[in-house]
């Protein structure tokens, strides 16, 4: 059988070519939409389980109202769009650094845009997470009850190499200083749990787990799993 794609969008960016595509999968019957960077698959709305359970899990550690979330990394949206059905949230930021990513939602060519875009506790910024995260709060202290990230594939595998300081105890008590007493941060990971990386997250926060996700992978025909790391921060 020959697989056809509808290419939807590509643009030259810094870490490679990135690529928009949508395409039928007769695994599942239905179409699927997918992201290159480069050569490489960064996503596929084929495997979305994981993502909405960064969301689920996160917030779930957070036994409060009127919620102010920060997540990093749009994708194809599953994650944000899960935070907002939490009837909790008042209010969601999602930082890309990519500019393409952002104008796929707005101009609607996902599942996953409408809803997300049309929501008003939305809002979508261009900029560098991690570079966010270095930095001290602004002057207005703005601060977050749930950091949720999904950009790399995983604390030791990294997008670009500028991301890895992140993962240590310094770089997570960095992100620390931008939570609320009692808020969390969660973690999206394609690796199996890291006992390394569990370290560097105990060191800063409390109650850190390492849950891994099931998700039924109709290509293999088996099972496949991530992980979501998630801290509550000792404020």
């Amino acid at each position: 059988m020959i697989t056809r794609f509808e290419e939807l969008d590509w643009q030259p960016t810094p870490m490679g070519d990135l690529t928009l595509r949508r395409r039928a999968e007769p695994a599942v019957g239905r179409e699927i939409y997918e992201v290159k960077l480069g050569e490489e698959y960064l996503m596929s709305s084929l495997f979305t389980v994981a993502e909405e359970e960064l969301a689920t899990l996160g917030l779930a550690a957070l036994d409060r109202d009127d919620l102010v979330v920060l997540v990093g990394g749009l994708g194809l949206g599953y994650t944000a769009l899960t935070a907002l059905r939490d009837p909790r949230v008042r209010s969601l930021e999602v930082i890309d650094a990519l500019p393409a990513v952002i104008g796929w939602h707005r101009r609607k060519l996902l599942p996953t845009s409408a809803e997300l875009v049309d929501d008003p506790r939305t809002t979508l910024t261009h900029g560098d997470f991690f570079a966010v995260m270095r930095a001290a709060p602004g002057d207005e202290g703005r601060r977050f009850d749930a950091i949720l990230l999904d950009v790399d594939h995983s604390p030791r595998h990294q997008l670009d190499p500028s991301h890895a300081d992140l993962y240590d105890a310094a770089g997570l008590r960095a992100l620390d200083r931008h939570l609320t007493p009692g808020g969390v941060f969660a973690l999206w990971s394609d690796d199996p749990p890291d006992a390394e990386f569990m370290v560097a997250l105990d060191a800063v926060f409390d109650h850190g787990a390492a849950h891994v996700v099931d998700f039924d992978n109709p290509i293999t025909g088996g099972v496949s799993s991530n992980s979501v790391y998630v801290g509550v921060s000792r404020g």
